[in-house]
C-alpha cells in the first residue's frame, strides 16, 4: 500500500510547509524547472500539484484523494494510481517528474522501472529529492519518528539512485542542487548549482536510451 495516510489525514499541514518555507519551496521550483525539457511531461505523486501547476504540468498521477482534490482545484487532471504500477502504455510517454515522491513508494527499484517501461526512447526521469547525507536530509532522519510525513519514508543519497537508475538502463543526464542552507537560515531564493554533495535538493534527469 502507499504511504498516503499521513496525506489523507493531514493534508492541510502539508500544504501549510510551502507557506513557511516558501524560500525553500521557490528554490527546489526552480532547480526542477532548471532540468525540465521542453514538451509534455506527468508528475507521478503529484500531491497537491505545487510543483506540477506552476512548471505547467497538465496531468498527475497521484493515490491519496485528499490531495488530488487540491491538485484539481488547481488545474491538473489526477489519474488515481501508484508509481510501480503506472496506469500507462509502454514506451507512451516523454517526460516523467518525481518529486519527494521515491521517498513514499513501496518499492523504489519497481517505481524506476516502470518509469523505463512507460518513456519513450529518448524520455526523460526526472527526480526532485532532499539528499540524506545532506544537512536537511541528516535532520529529517534524525527526526523522522517525531514527523507526521516521513516516519515512514526512506531517504536517498545522491548515489544510490543514481546506482538504481543505472541498473534499469537510465543514462545520468544531468544533476542540479539548491538548498545550501538549513530550512530557518533561507533568506533567500537559493542558487542552482551543477552536481551534487553540497545542496540539501537534488534533481537528478536520467534519460532512456532504447
Amino acid at each position: 500500500m502507499p504511504k498516503i495516510q499521513p496525506f489523507e489525514k493531514h493534508r492541510d499541514k502539508y500544504e501549510s510547509w510551502f507557506e513557511r518555507n516558501r524560500l525553500a519551496y521557490l528554490s527546489e521550483l526552480n532547480a526542477v524547472k532548471e532540468v525540465l525539457p521542453e514538451g509534455e511531461c506527468i508528475e507521478v505523486g503529484v500531491g497537491t500539484g505545487r510543483f506540477a501547476a506552476p512548471l505547467g504540468i497538465k496531468v498527475g498521477v497521484e493515490p491519496s484523494r485528499k490531495m488530488a482534490e487540491v491538485a484539481e482545484k488547481r488545474g491538473i487532471k489526477i489519474i488515481p494510481g501508484v508509481a510501480e504500477d503506472l496506469p500507462f502504455e509502454d514506451s507512451s510517454l516523454d517526460c516523467i517528474l518525481m518529486v519527494t515522491t521515491i521517498c513514499f513508494v513501496d518499492d523504489p527499484e519497481k517505481a524506476i522501472e516502470e518509469a523505463y517501461r512507460v518513456l519513450k526512447p529518448g524520455g526523460y526521469l526526472i527526480i526532485g529529492f532532499v539528499d540524506r547525507e545532506s544537512p536537511i536530509g541528516k535532520e529529517y532522519e534524525e527526526k523522522k519518528n517525531k514527523s507526521l510525513f516521513y516516519r515512514e519514508a526512506r531517504f536517498f543519497s545522491t548515489q544510490e539512485l543514481i546506482e538504481l537508475l543505472k541498473k534499469q538502463g537510465f543514462v545520468i543526464d544531468r544533476i542540479v542542487q539548491t538548498l545550501f542552507h538549513k530550512l530557518d537560515e533561507i533568506g533567500e531564493v537559493e542558487p542552482i548549482k551543477e552536481g551534487y554533495g553540497e545542496g540539501s535538493f537534488v534533481v537528478i534527469r536520467a534519460r532512456k536510451v532504447s
